[in-house]
């Protein structure tokens, strides 16, 4: 095995580093697939390494190279001033990255400051939709190449989680033939979208770092966009309500549409918006196997996340019947 040291001081070295200005190194926690590090030099700069797991790893079918989406999302951002970590380095077995500042969002702020950070991260979200792509897919690959059509990318990721859900055996609240039927339903909608943008889709609390360092707390980074794909905007308001609906946070709503985002739901924004609850749940159900995930966790999942499921294929069962 690879001490963590020499590992850290290799990648520094190739990234044009001195690998003997490390001063720290220490694990960062939260994250359930790739190996996370944060780097200390003595020059007090920060970085954060991340290493995927070996590829005989068991995962879902879209979670092949997921660094090189990461990539392109602090690439992106980075042209729109969007706080994110810069792009370092990037190689197969590894991704180096600056470190942002603050603490991940937590429950300490007060109700003001709650709101303040909603609307400033709905700026921020908005600034991020403006970046288009070169055509809609995961950059990685994973799924195929980037395609003109969004509604060929999406359903074949939809797809392709059913696909993990029945070669898993992962508890879902009906069954997959069930699942798959109801989204269909609704995949009309999805020829509305015609543009592909940035969509980071993993935006809940835990990715979203506060930075305190200014006064009062600002959004001081997005971070881990490993699930960013070219696609809808509408798709990144799941994780930012996550286990909620968007339309009922109005600050963040205000912040969005202050900063030109466009947001309205008619009845094909509310099917997407329906099919991409469904499919962030549907993936959180399933990779509970074959990250064989703990007791504990599993039936939080069951508790919390199938009943959204649930909700968000009768919400698509509702639309499409109106």
């Amino acid at each position: 095995m690879v001490d963590s040291w020499e590992r850290a001081r290799h990648i520094l070295r190739e990234a044009g580093l001195d690998p003997g200005r490390l001063a720290h190194l220490r694990p960062l926690t939260g994250g359930t697939y790739n190996t996370v590090e944060e780097l200390r030099l003595t020059d007090g700069n920060r970085y954060v390494l991340k290493v995927p797991p070996p590829a005989t790893t068991p995962g879902l079918r879209h979670e092949r190279r997921l660094l090189v989406s990461e990539a392109e999302f602090y690439r992106s951002a980075a042209g729109v001033e969007v706080p994110a970590p810069r792009l370092v380095t990037l190689r197969d077995d590894f991704l180096l990255m600056t470190a942002c500042p603050g603490e991940a969002w937590d429950d300490t702020l007060t109700d003001a400051e709650h709101l303040t950070l909603r609307t400033g991260l709905g700026r921020e979200a908005a600034r991020l939709h403006r970046v288009t792509g070169p055509g809609f897919g995961y950059p990685s690959g994973a799924l195929g190449p980037l395609a003109p059509d969004w509604r060929t990318v999406f359903t074949t990721m939809f797809d392709a989680v059913l696909d993990d859900a029945r070669r898993y055996g992962a508890r879902l609240p009906r069954p997959v033939d069930a699942v798959a039927r109801t989204a269909s339903s609704a995949y009309g909608a999805l020829e509305e979208v015609t543009v592909p943008c940035l969509v980071h889709f993993d935006l809940w609390r835990g990715n979203i770092l506060v930075d305190r360092s200014a006064g009062g707390p600002r959004v001081g980074g997005l971070i881990d966009g490993e699930r960013m794909f070219w696609g809808d905007p509408v798709a990144e308001f799941v994780s930012l309500a996550l286990l909620g609906d968007i339309r009922e946070d109005e600050a963040f709503l205000a912040g969005y549409r202050e900063a030109g985002g466009r947001m309205g739901f008619d009845t094909p924004v509310r099917l997407r918006y329906a099919l991409y609850r469904a499919y962030l749940y549907l993936i959180m159900l399933t990779e509970t196997v074959p990250r064989e995930a703990g007791e504990e966790h599993q039936r939080w999942v069951q508790e919390r996340v199938a009943p959204e499921l649930v909700a968000a294929l009768d919400e698509i069962e509702d639309a499409a019947a109106s």
